[in-house]
């Protein structure tokens, strides 16, 4: 009779409280208990809690940190939909795969060289290769290692999880496995739609865009799973070479409180531009962009929406016009929430005082620009007046001036002396130089950017195309320019990318050089 009782008691679904896991006893005379509906509330909040445990379990432990050929790596799995691989090469960029189905991705993130392994690759350059065999091993062991830690991480976050909430040893052990379930079964599922031809096809983002030599020809590689190491050396021993030469540029880490500032300049509407930007200031940390003008290639209202890409860097953009810019688009470019524009003005950002002036002429077709436009002495004498101009706003700011910009390096001449730094765009050529020193003046440096658009499509009237170019200045507490990168992107149809590192030397007696002189419309 007592076993009858139990058996009925459990039938009714009254053994354990749902939230509690303690007794509850059924209502005198009832017959037939809410256990069903009880069984069924408790059997998904058990999913729930195993659900909730797996992911957090996943996103809290689903790391390891790992040796891929020379590089110390981070392998990271999160949940997804789609599934897929990126690999992540800072500040490159990021190769994205299409390597298997969902709902896990996988994440690898190279980091930079071991010392000791540098300076061996450097030595041995043979020790690239011998390195590179490794690769498909190491990210075997890695990824198995990944796996089994997220297994034990999603099983650990659960059952806490779920012995906080029902304080029941048998929901938390069901919740437990569940969980296990739910992660293996997800793994699971990546390991059986595993793609290893996924490799030949990535999807290029950030810098890798236009350098998608950096892989090698995959096409020559078959699609066997041996192939497929050959080929995963191969990017790894490209990838190396690549680190092994940024280890040999002068060496300088950013200090604390140090500004970083991004100087564009002439895009021409070429929308890679914006990609190419969006990645450096991302990537680089980048505190303010400043761009020197050119902008748009006529200045008219339809290219205006080109510039709403501005509001999406959310970083402050200070802008000067071009020779190419209109008023109208000066006003779109106002528009913008995170945009200052000067015309003979100052603004202070990120604690650095910035003049500029915008080009005095309006110049968008070269062939038929308006009267002026040519090297005559009129055009002479407005370029050179507007940077008269803003040398006297400089010489009159309540605020020491960190840098001044101008559109056409033929205006920095009387901004020499006024302040250390003049940015200037226009040429299309990058170029450094000191401005001729006055005794008793500090000196003035002339930094040109080259075309962060490639010259939109005059960069396709030579011969070759004309790369896309940017520098990162690094400026200290004192605002002073510490040290600048210059990046260059291959233009349309080149696949290399170039990172020149410059360490500033400390101020010394400059040695005159002739005044710029206005250059030719572009």
């Amino acid at each position: 009779m007592d076993g009858q009782r139990d058996e009925e008691h459990d039938a009714a679904g009254d053994r354990d409280d749902p939230v509690t896991g303690g007794d509850r006893p059924r209502p005198t005379g009832s017959r037939v208990g809410p256990g069903p509906l009880r069984r069924i509330g408790l059997i998904v909040a058990v999913l729930a809690v195993a659900l909730t445990g797996a992911v957090l379990g996943v996103l809290a432990g689903g790391q390891v940190d790992t040796d891929i050929g020379p590089f110390r790596a981070n392998l990271s799995i999160s949940p997804a939909r789609d599934g897929g691989t990126t690999v992540d090469i800072p500040p490159l960029g990021a190769l994205q795969l299409d390597s298997h189905d969902g709902p896990t991705h996988l994440t690898v993130r190279l980091g930079a060289l071991d010392q000791g392994r540098t300076e061996a690759l450097l030595d041995d350059p043979a020790s690239i290769s011998r390195a590179s065999q490794s690769a498909v091993e190491d990210v075997r062991s890695g990824v198995m290692r990944l796996g089994l830690r997220t297994l034990g991480a999603s099983v650990l976050v659960t059952l806490i999880l779920a012995g906080l909430i029902f304080r029941n040893v048998r929901r938390t052990a069901w919740a437990g496995g569940l969980a296990l379930l739910i992660t293996a079964g997800s793994l699971g599922t990546a390991a059986a739609t595993l793609r290893p031809q996924a490799i030949e096809e990535p999807r290029y983002e950030g810098l890798l865009v236009n350098a998608p030599a950096i892989v090698g020809d995959a096409r020559r590689i078959a699609n066997d799973y041996t192939k497929y190491a050959e080929q995963l050396q191969r990017l790894v021993g490209n990838v190396s070479q690549l680190y092994t030469t940024v280890s040999a540029l002068p060496v300088y880490e950013p200090a604390p409180g140090t500004t970083r500032v991004l100087h564009v300049s002439d895009m021409h509407l070429n929308p890679t531009g914006w990609q190419l930007i969006r990645t450096v200031v991302e990537q680089f940390g980048i505190d303010v962009v400043i761009d020197t003008g050119d902008i748009t290639d006529w200045g008219s209202e339809p290219e205006a929406s080109f510039v709403g890409s501005i509001g999406l860097l959310k970083k402050p953009y200070v802008f000067i016009r071009g020779n190419h810019d209109s008023g109208r688009t000066g006003a779109a470019v106002a528009r913008q929430p995170n945009a200052i524009v000067l015309n003979n003005s100052t603004t202070t950002v990120a604690g650095l005082t910035i003049a500029g002036i915008g080009d005095p002429r309006f110049t968008p077709d070269k062939n038929t620009s308006p009267a002026g436009s040519g090297l005559t002495q009129q055009v002479a004498d407005q370029v050179i007046g507007a940077g008269e101009q803003l040398a006297t706003t400089v010489r009159r700011s309540p605020q020491p001036v960190n840098i001044a910009l101008v559109h056409d390096p033929a205006s920095a001449g009387p901004l020499a002396g006024t302040c250390p730094l003049v940015l200037a765009g226009h040429t299309h050529a990058r170029q450094v130089s000191k401005l001729p020193q006055a005794p008793g003046q500090q000196p003035t440096t002339l930094m040109v950017e080259g075309s962060t658009g490639g010259a939109g499509l005059r960069g396709l009237e030579g011969e070759k195309p004309t790369p896309l170019s940017m520098s990162v200045l690094y400026f200290d507490q004192q605002k002073m320019l510490q040290a600048y990168d210059d990046i260059t992107v291959g233009g349309t149809g080149q696949a290399q990318v170039n990172l020149e590192r410059h360490v500033v030397e400390a101020p010394s007696v400059a040695t005159p050089t002739p005044t710029p002189t206005p250059t030719p419309t572009r």
